[in-house]
């Protein structure tokens, strides 16, 4: 770490993390071995699994977890809220009371292509593709391959025998 990064106390770093300047860490945990690119910002209450990269201006907001061996691409983007607001009904600033966390998954080797973004709620099955850009809305079926705005469903692919985490083309 370095004076370019914000890495709060509260953070759970694993060993041999490798973390790129300009980062901004708080109430998070980051398994072992997982590389974070520049410009990422990670909320509290997310979770980053073992061995994953997670690339450059990549935004993953409370409420996701991130399982092993997972890719997400640059300029990833989740959210957290399928009705977000700045004021409440009384035209008040909202505050952490006045909403609740909708939580997103992604499963253990999945891959997440650059600019796409995940709303809140879903989960990305095992080892699943989305394709760059596309706007995830809701879940991703495992093997599954999904692209476009809305995301859908283009095929399957087969695990790899020689490797679980990694799909055969």
């Amino acid at each position: 770490m370095n004076t370019w990064n914000c890495i709060a106390d509260d953070v759970k770093l694993g060993t041999n993390v490798k973390l790129s300047r300009f980062i901004n860490l708080y109430g998070c945990e980051i398994g072992d071995e997982t590389k974070i690119g520049a410009f990422v910002e990670i909320q509290k209450n997310a979770r980053i699994g073992k061995m994953c990269k997670i690339s450059s201006h990549t935004f993953i907001c409370e409420g996701v977890v991130i399982e092993e061996y997972v890719f997400i691409g640059h300029g990833v983007t989740f959210t957290n809220d399928t009705y977000p607001r700045a004021t409440t009904g009384a035209g008040t600033l909202q505050t952490e009371a006045d909403w609740k966390v909708e939580p997103t998954v992604v499963r253990k080797g999945a891959s997440i292509g650059s600019g796409a973004t995940l709303l809140s709620g879903i989960s990305v099955g095992e080892s699943a593709i989305v394709g760059a850009g596309s706007v995830v809305t809701k879940n991703v079926p495992p093997n599954a391959i999904v692209a476009g705005n809305p995301a859908k469903i283009l095929r399957y692919i087969q695990p790899s025998s020689e490797d679980p985490n990694v799909p055969s083309k």
